[in-house]
């Protein structure tokens, strides 16, 4: 299994996921500028789509999409812990956090690291940020993390985003829970190891 990633982008969630899950793989940076991979692959050629992640399986079959990629991983962990076992609610509620990270978080920070945003739609999207950080401070409430007590595939997708903030001029610093929330995943020894890996700071 093989999971192509570009440093710091949301593909750092699966990073992140793989290494908890225990699960064996190989991890490959896409070059941002040629597409290259760095096991020596044109990354468009077998993922048109031409963005990450992309976790490319032992029988060949290739997965893209957040949701899609991080449902998969959070079922390779035997313990369950990263998600439960498909079928049951305690599931489809980490798909309800993931699909809610992945539309109203990450797509609207997308266009923030464009250059040709135009500003007052930067300033639009941040405020629509800033609502969205505010329901997740009040969904979050006294919970180490989305769903209770075990750490999940939606948390480390939304530990990255969060960790775009002062890239983009957003801030969380009137959000206690969530500053808390950043802090206690960017603690974890997996988070630690896969940042280490893709080559960024402490």
């Amino acid at each position: 299994m093989k999971l192509y990633h570009l440093a710091g982008s949301c593909s750092l969630a699966s990073h992140i996921s793989l290494i908890e899950s225990g699960a064996k793989f190989e991890h490959y940076a896409v070059d941002r500028a040629t597409k290259k991979t760095a096991d020596g692959k044109d990354f468009p050629a077998f993922n048109p789509k031409g963005y990450v992640p992309a976790l490319l399986l032992d029988d060949g079959t290739l997965l893209t999409e957040n949701v899609a990629v991080l449902s998969y991983i959070a079922n390779l962990d035997a313990s369950r812990k990263l998600a439960p076992a498909p079928g049951t609610v305690g599931f489809y509620k980490v798909l309800e956090w993931l699909g809610y990270v992945n539309s109203e978080v990450h797509k609207n920070l997308s266009p923030l690291f464009r250059p040709n945003t135009p500003e007052d739609m930067k300033t639009i999207l941040r405020e629509m940020v800033g609502q969205r950080h505010s329901f997740l401070e009040k969904s979050l409430g006294n919970r180490p993390y989305f769903t209770g007590e075990n750490f999940t595939v939606a948390d480390a997708y939304l530990y990255v985003t969060l960790s775009w903030r002062e890239r983009v001029n957003v801030s969380i610093t009137h959000l206690p829970v969530l500053t808390a929330f950043y802090e206690r995943v960017r603690a974890r020894p997996a988070v630690q190891q896969a940042r280490k890996e893709e080559g960024l700071a402490p």
